[in-house]
C-alpha cells in the first residue's frame, strides 16, 4: 500500500493546476484505505456550483460583486447553510486530516476546512489561496478594492482576520518563538499544504502510538520531498518502534551521516547523542544474532 499511495500523491502534487482535493484524498486513505476520491470530487462540484448561485444572487440583491460580498455569500452558504464548523472537541483525531470525513462530518481543523473552503471558492469563481501560517492555516483572497488581500480564518465561521488579529493569533498558537512578519501571509504551494497535512497526521499518530501508520506517513513525505532527512530520522525511529532492526539502522546511521555535515546547535547535538545510542543499540541486536 505504501509504494501505491506514494505513487499516487507524487502524481496529484505534481499535477497542473492547483486542485488540492485529489492530493488530500489519497492522504485519507492511510486512515480510509478503501476510499473512492471520485464521489468526493463530485460532490465538491456542486458545492461549487451552489456556492456560485449564491455569489451571484447576493450581488444581485445587494448590489455589491466585491470580494467582500463574494465572500459573505460563500461564508453563509458553507457555515450556516452546510454547518462546516472547527472541531474543537477532538481537534486530534486523525480524521480531521482527512478530505473525505471532513466533507462527511462537516468538522475538521483549520488546514481541512481550509481546503475544502479553498476547492469550494475555486469552482464558484473566486481566487483563494492557502496561507500556511505559523499553528493555524489561513487562507486568503485579493481585494481590489483595497489593492490588498483579506484574510480569512474558515476553522472561525471564515472570519475576515485584520493584520493585528493575526499578531495576536501568531501569539497564541506559538508565543514569542516567531516573530510576526507580513512574509508569513505569503500564499502557500500546493506541496507545503500536502507536507503540512502529513505532518499532522504524523504528530497524530505518534500522539496515539498508531506507529505503522505514521511509518506510512513518513514513507509519503519522503516521495514528495526525498531531501528532507528529518523525515529519514523519523522512519529509523519508527521502524526502531516496530522491531524492524535493519530498516532501522539503516535509515539512523544515514540520518548521522548526513546531519553531521550540517551545522548543529547545542540541542541538535544531543538529538544526534541519543540517535548513536539507539544505533550502538541496534548493533548489538545484529551482532547477537550472527
Amino acid at each position: 500500500m505504501k509504494a501505491d499511495l506514494a505513487e499516487a500523491l507524487v502524481k496529484a502534487v505534481n499535477a497542473p493546476g492547483t486542485e488540492l482535493a485529489r492530493a488530500s484524498l489519497v492522504v485519507a486513505r492511510i486512515e480510509c484505505p478503501r476510499l473512492d476520491p471520485d464521489p468526493y470530487v463530485a460532490r465538491l462540484d456542486a458545492m461549487g456550483e451552489a456556492a456560485r448561485r449564491a455569489i451571484e444572487q447576493h450581488a444581485s440583491e445587494t448590489g455589491d460583486s466585491s470580494a467582500h460580498g463574494s465572500l459573505l455569500a460563500l461564508n453563509t452558504y458553507l457555515f450556516e447553510e452546510l454547518g462546516f464548523v472547527g472541531n474543537r472537541d477532538r481537534y486530534d483525531d486523525p480524521r480531521n486530516s482527512c478530505l473525505n470525513e471532513v466533507l462527511d462530518r462537516r468538522t475538521g481543523i483549520p488546514l481541512t476546512l481550509s481546503i475544502v473552503y479553498m476547492e469550494v471558492a475555486r469552482r464558484a469563481g473566486l481566487q483563494i489561496d492557502g496561507i500556511n501560517f505559523p499553528g493555524h492555516f489561513l487562507v486568503r483572497c485579493p481585494d481590489l478594492a483595497a489593492a490588498g488581500h483579506l484574510v480569512i480564518d474558515p476553522f472561525h465561521g471564515g472570519a475576515l482576520l485584520s493584520e493585528q488579529r493575526c499578531r495576536l493569533l501568531l501569539e497564541k498558537h506559538v508565543g514569542q518563538e516567531v516573530a510576526f512578519s507580513r512574509s508569513l501571509l505569503e500564499p502557500a504551494t500546493r506541496l507545503q499544504i500536502l507536507v503540512r497535512m502529513l505532518l499532522n497526521l504524523k504528530r497524530n499518530y505518534v500522539h496515539l502510538r498508531s506507529f505503522p501508520q505514521a511509518l506510512v506517513v513518513t514513507e509519503l513525505l519522503l516521495s514528495v520531498n526525498p531531501s528532507a532527512f528529518t523525515e529519514l530520522r523519523d522512519r529509523g525511529l519508527l521502524a526502531y518502534h516496530l522491531n524492524d532492526v535493519a530498516g532501522a539502522l539503516r535509515d539512523l546511521q544515514t540520518y548521522l551521516k548526513l546531519s553531521s555535515m550540517s551545522e548543529m546547535d547545542q540541542e541538535a547535538r544531543a538529538e544526534q547523542g541519543q540517535i548513536w545510542e539507539h544505533v550502538k543499540t541496534l548493533r548489538r541486536r545484529v551482532a547477537a544474532l550472527n
